[in-house]
């Protein structure tokens, strides 16, 4: 008897590991050809992320070209990376990079390869989840399969799979977290010895605890997701909260070391981190933080005299702050969750009414519950620029779980009432997948028109600054509506152009010794309100890149943008001026 279960155990896990291994290559596949289609680093934080990584591999440093963000001293550029965001997509990134050379395609390696974890970590949580639920053998394995092929395919997924940002590093760590977490709760090791080895409310319970590598691996992941993204506080709350309030009958003592002994180990992996940016920055707490709580457009990211204040974020009056968080809910949920994964986030949301309950899924919805909340509330203005975007992808699995499962009930209930005799549960996924590849190739070829056009957009502008006399290899700094793509094209110093009158950017220019400012398309007041005129207007001065040379137009009457589709030239609607005026 013993021998058979052994054997069966056996199976088990080599069936497991087939399961993984196949679906990891699936995932691997689909993402190297979504990879292949994106020729450039879009959106911009994609390419601060492999531009640090190209300085770090030719042996610069971790230092960025692009400054973007006044808030953090100082205010140097090139300087140090990294005062708001975290390096671990770098490090990531350079590795391939290191191998086969700085360039966009080999960082996609690591994105690739991360990516492709993920829909490893969906099947194993669906199979958790199926296995507490007591669903039999075959449509536990279908549900739990099922997620996990859905998931190579679903688009919100595949397209930041494809892209070296901090999306799916921190989605991967959130995972793993999250299913540690389960384990932890569902069979805490140290309660279990103290029944047999000890007091079970006294010394037993406490050692226990201490020799579960699950919570050493815990707080590795913990510590690792700290260096993805600042939304690792929310994971590090999440196993705070269900250690203490969900560990059974682990008695205070016994709760507080599962929470502290993670919480080392995380701090430990995050210390270095915290050193250097104190070095760097004076300061080992992320930088620009309660900037971004203030803020009141997104623009404010860009600020350089009128800085966010709690008295100009008061201001806005009781509409201005309940409006900015509709705004943000409204992004938050159909921008980021729904409308991407159609048809599995909708219902998946309905159906977390009922499905979202059991130990396996607590932790997950947890997380989600915290890192959607927080992003609406405490970040309305900066959500809609992405900050929940690049901490949704453990929502989005959330979500796809709950439809697996739902659809898996509803098919079971469909069969009873129908009488139907062989299983169907199969059925529940070649739906959501039917519609999940079509939505998956419009995102795709979205994102590649817009990598194509931004490439030739700079290269381009490249082309044209150096035959007006101003080669981009300047060592001056260039002012522009996008610094870290220009930054990441030219390999030029260049400063984020605040949405600020004339003189405020003057200003910026005279304390970095900038003369050129581009602007591709409208940033705010930007360059409209050089034709209103006014003070300063006169000193931003067009640049004739059509004509390659001609300056002679007076600043109060620049080109007029040219209508998408309507030309084929992919410096259309760009504008570029010199900064004449001295300090």
């Amino acid at each position: 008897m013993r021998t058979h279960s052994r054997r069966s155990s056996e199976l088990g896990r080599r069936e497991a590991w087939l399961t993984a291994g196949a679906l990891f290559l699936v995932a691997l596949a689909v993402r190297a050809v979504a990879a292949a289609a994106i020729p450039f680093p879009v959106p911009e934080d994609t390419a601060y992320y492999v531009a640090v990584a190209r300085n770090l591999v030719e042996g610069h440093g971790l230092i960025s070209d692009a400054l973007w963000s006044y808030q953090t001293p100082p205010l140097v550029v090139p300087r140090a990376a990294f005062e708001v965001w975290l390096p671990l997509p770098t490090l990531l990134a350079a590795v391939p990079m290191a191998l086969l050379g700085p360039t966009f395609r080999a960082a996609q390696v690591a994105a690739v390869l991360v990516g492709a974890l993920v829909p490893v970590l969906a099947w194993r949580l669906a199979a958790d989840v199926a296995g507490e639920r007591g669903l039999p053998a075959g449509r536990a394995r279908t549900v739990a399969l099922g997620t996990g092929l859905v998931a190579t395919a679903y688009g919100p997924l595949v397209v930041h799979g494809a892209l070296p940002d901090s999306t799916m590093p921190f989605t991967a760590l959130a995972l793993t977290a999250c299913l540690l977490m389960a384990r932890i709760l569902r069979d805490p090791r140290g309660a279990t010895r103290a029944g047999t080895h000890g007091d079970a409310r006294g010394e037993g319970a406490r050692a226990g605890t201490i020799r579960d590598p699950r919570l050493l691996g815990l707080g590795a992941v913990l510590g690792l997701a700290a260096l993805a993204r600042d939304e690792a506080l929310w994971v590090a709350l999440t196993w705070a909260a269900l250690a203490w309030f969900g560990a059974g009958t682990l008695d205070r003592r016994a709760r507080a070391r599962l929470i502290a002994i993670p919480a080392a180990i995380s701090i430990a992996i995050y210390l270095p981190w915290m050193v250097r940016d104190w070095l760097a920055f004076g300061s080992p707490m992320p930088g620009q933080a309660l900037a971004n709580a203030l803020s009141v457009t997104g623009f404010d990211i860009f600020a350089w005299q009128d800085r966010p204040t709690l008295a100009r974020y008061l201001a806005q009056g009781l509409g201005g702050l309940v409006g900015a968080r509709v705004d943000g809910f409204t992004h938050n949920l159909f921008d980021v969750l729904l409308v991407p994964a159609i048809p599995a986030g909708p219902i998946g949301l309905v159906a977390l009414l009922w499905q979202g309950r059991g130990g396996a899924l607590r932790p997950l919805l947890v997380l989600s519950v915290i890192t959607f909340t927080a992003a609406t509330l405490l970040f309305p203005i900066a959500t809609t620029w992405g900050t929940f975007l690049h901490a949704a992808g453990p929502v989005q699995v959330l979500l796809l779980v709950s439809c697996m499962l739902a659809l898996d009930a509803l098919l079971v209930r469909i069969g009873r009432l129908r009488g139907w005799t062989r299983p169907v549960a199969w059925l529940g996924p070649v739906l959501v997948a039917a519609t999940a590849v079509p939505v998956l190739a419009i995102s795709v070829a979205s994102i590649a028109g817009v990598g194509r056009d931004v490439q030739a957009r700079y290269e381009a502008l490249a082309e044209r600054l150096t035959a007006t006399g101003l080669p981009p290899a300047t060592a001056a700094p260039i002012v522009a509506d996008f610094p870290i793509w220009i930054a990441w094209s030219m390999g030029v110093p260049t400063l984020g152009l605040p949405d600020e009158s004339p003189a405020s950017v003057l200003d910026l220019a005279h304390h970095f010794d900038a003369h050129v400012l581009v602007v591709t398309g409208t940033h705010g007041i930007w360059p409209g309100v050089l034709a209103a005129g006014g003070a300063d207007a006169d000193c931003f001065v067009p640049i004739d890149l059509a004509g390659a040379g001609n300056t002679s137009a007076p600043a109060s009457t620049p080109a007029a943008p040219t209508a998408p589709g309507t030309s084929t030239d992919p410096l259309a609607g760009t504008h570029a001026y010199r900064i004449v005026c001295g300090p």
